[in-house]
């Protein structure tokens, strides 16, 4: 490649090449493409320069090196900055897709992408979840480390990431931030890049708050850096941040945006613009202010990319060490050795579903809050790396792994954090990012739990878990109006249907304990994100003899219960606790002499992955009388339904009562679902009009309280 000078660099001159060499492969991608943000990479650079090639342990021929420190961007928008450091350090990464920037089909989107570009450890852009996703994976290093590092310390890496002024406002921050100073995460290692502008200007307009003060109240280890091009400061803050064991740290790095632009450094007009938008020439001039050949694009020094060349070269060398001494442990300690490599690699231990519990109608009535304890207990103890918790809802969730400490820096321990059960806290937000850290962290299996109606807290971060088609478990009881006296505030109504919305998202509401027990078993080997729906309320036991199997789960939809002659007329439909609804009213319509099918639909996604024919023979064209049951909107039903069908549904808030009168009050009986199939069958139009109505008796005004005094009135 060409070079700036022919001239022997001295070590700072070196630096500086460096440190621009980053700045303008971000500002000549970003004036390529015509949008981006070059500022934050033009002010960061010297960070990054000092890390990646300084401090940084990684292996550009295998980005997922067990225990390589993981890098994290979670000011996204400043994606060229990664880009780069990733080219220049040998990654997969060529500069032709460095100069395809934010174009169609190349590997260098608008934020970084998980699973799209090699070295990209998670999905960044919505600010301050990359901050989160972080202590997810501070936390899974810590697990790992305290579990199996018995004689060989075989994990001990750092979590690295950039924040900006936008991560720092943002709420999921907070929480995240003061979680992982409980939790003492000591190889934590953050990046604040205080450059004092955002979108709309100087950050002064809404962000005056001390940060330095704020990290020391939740327990960091703060230093603040009067020049953030300072590589040497830089370099001794960073050691300093390695030497502080029992505390995250967080390096304050004072920059300048845009840095080197004469006209735009320190303005908003280069934080999301080309550098071309301050002015034609200003491109020519910041080059030009920096020593840098004004008349080529894309430039990148020999002497440069030898630099970061060697920082990689040195991770492929510690890999290799790594691994023999992985080796050598497997052989001194065979049985955690096959633990721990099964668990990098995501290998179940075998015979791990052996114990996993089968229910039957005695065991019940059992809700599956309940079952799915029993359930996750069983699988606890057939895999040592099954680790999560709730956001301060052992108790109502059942999600507390028995026989396991908790993960705590406590003092008895020796500061140990081999516990499985994970205290989040009331911090929804930060819990399921976390979950996120920790799962595309790798060698755990994650869960976070919480009320289904507190999913709307956590909705970013299981949108982000899905575009990163990553294995997270977010476990969600108290799904329905059936949550009773609590009230419209914590009974959810649209949640259901808004999960359904998110491509890639697993959404999962089990009738009983044993569909429960067979999705826990799905969920263990899947590779993608699940969302698994629990009932607070007790329901019963359905008998596999008499009824289909549980383990039909995996398809998503499945005849349950079959019509007399095996030609329905009528199909119910039904998830989750309403399974039992249906199951009580076929036998009502059949006495009738409605001959009805009961479908049992825990999961959409799976049902909508299989093919065409067995869809047909679940939900058969010909059958076009078919109800829905679901205790939420009746929104995207109609796709199953068909026009001729009819969704008993709740298109309005919950009330407050125990739950039995809540059901009565809107229509969730044996008598009303037998009327509307028996009516459904003889008249559609009449049918759904019916629903339309009672629909509009408890919205109008927005008031329960202007609800029929009876459950019968207005539904049958």
């Amino acid at each position: 490649m060409s070079t700036v000078t022919q001239e022997k660099l001295t070590s700072d001159q070196l630096d500086q090449l460096c440190i621009n060499t980053i700045r303008f492969l971000a500002v000549d991608a970003v004036e390529k493409a015509k949008s981006g943000h070059p500022g934050a990479p033009m002010g960061m650079a010297a960070m990054a320069y000092t890390l990646w090639t300084r401090h940084l342990r990684f292996n550009p021929k295998n980005p997922h090196w067990a225990n390589r420190d993981r890098f994290v961007l979670s000011n996204g928008h400043a994606s060229m900055l990664l880009y780069s450091l990733l080219h220049l350090s040998g990654f997969d990464l060529p500069l032709e897709q460095l100069q395809q920037f934010r174009q169609w089909g190349s590997i260098t989107p608008g934020h970084p992408e998980y699973g799209v570009t090699p070295g990209v450890e998670v999905t960044t852009g919505p600010l301050g979840q990359g901050f989160a996703n972080g202590v997810g994976m501070g936390i899974a290093e810590q697990f790992l480390a305290s579990t199996f590092n018995k004689d060989e310390n075989l994990i001990e890496h750092y979590t690295y990431a950039f924040c900006g002024d936008g991560c720092m406002e943002e709420g999921i921050t907070s929480e995240a931030a003061s979680l992982a100073g409980h939790l003492q995460l000591g190889r934590l290692i953050y990046f604040y890049d205080d450059n004092q502008i955002s979108i709309d200007g100087n950050t002064r307009i809404a962000f005056t708050e001390n940060v330095n003060k704020r990290f020391e109240a939740y327990g960091w280890h703060v230093q603040d850096l009067l020049d953030g091009n300072d590589v040497e400061a830089l370099d001794r803050a960073i050691n300093m941040a390695k030497s502080v064991k029992d505390r995250p740290s967080l390096i304050v790095c004072h920059t300048t945006i845009g840095y080197g632009s004469p006209n735009g450094q320190g303005t908003g007009k280069v934080h999301g613009n080309p550098i071309s938008k301050v002015g034609k020439d200003e491109i020519k001039l910041t080059k030009e202010n920096l020593g840098w050949p004004a008349d080529q694009t894309f430039l990148v020094p020999d002497e440069a990319r030898q630099v970061f060349r060697a920082a990689g070269e040195r991770g492929a060398a510690l890999e290799a060490e790594w691994n023999k001494r992985f080796e050598a442990y497997k052989g001194r300690n065979p049985e955690l050795g096959a633990q721990l490599d099964a668990a990098l690699n995501r290998k179940l231990p075998q015979g791990w579903d052996a114990a996993l519990p089968v229910f039957a109608p005695k065991d019940g009535p059992i809700a599956t809050r309940n079952a799915g304890g029993l359930v996750m207990n069983a699988l606890a103890a057939a895999n040592p790396t099954f680790i999560g918790g709730s956001a301060d809802l052992d108790e109502s969730t059942f999600t507390h792994l028995e026989h396991y400490d908790s993960f705590e820096p406590s003092p008895e321990k020796d500061g140990k954090y081999t516990g499985r059960n994970l205290h989040y806290g009331i911090r929804e937000h930060a819990m399921g990012a976390a979950v996120n850290g920790m799962a595309a962290h790798g060698g755990v299996w994650p869960f976070g739990a919480t009320f289904f109606v507190f999913s709307d807290y956590m909705r970013p971060s299981v949108r982000l878990s899905a575009l990163m088609q990553i294995p997270s478990i977010f476990v969600w009881t108290h799904d329905s109006v059936a949550v009773g006296e609590d009230g419209p505030t914590h009974e959810p109504i649209e949640q259901l249907m808004s999960l359904r919305a998110i491509p890639g998202l697993t959404v999962i509401r089990p009738a009983d304990a044993n569909e429960t027990a067979v999705a826990w078993h799905y969920i263990f080997q899947m590779t993608g994100p699940v969302g698994l729906i629990l009932t607070r309320q007790k329901l019963p036991v359905l008998d596999q003899t008499k009824f289909a199997s549980a383990t039909n789960l995996t398809k998503g939809a499945y005849v349950l219960s079959e019509a007399k002659g095996g030609q329905p007329q009528l199909i119910l439909i039904a998830t989750g606790s309403e399974v039992a609804l249906a199951i009580e009213a076929q036998v009502k319509l059949e006495e009738s002499g409605i001959a009805t099918r009961v479908v049992s639909m825990p999961s959409w996604e799976l049902f909508e992955a299989q093919s065409e024919e067995y869809q047909q023979e679940v939900l058969p064209d010909s059958v076009t009388a078919r109800l829905s049951l679901e205790l939420g909107i009746s929104m995207g039903w109609e796709r199953w339904i068909g026009p001729q069908g009819a969704s008993l549904s709740i298109d309005h808030f919950g009330a407050s009562a125990p739950y039995e009168t809540v059901l009565k009050e809107f229509g969730y009986t044996v008598e009303n679902v037998t009327v509307l199939g028996q009516m459904l069958v003889k008249d559609p139009k009449g049918t759904q009009k019916r629903l339309r109505q009672d629909q509009r008796k408890f919205t109008s005004g927005g008031h329960i309280a202007n609800a029929p005094a009876s459950g019968d009135e207005g539904h049958s």
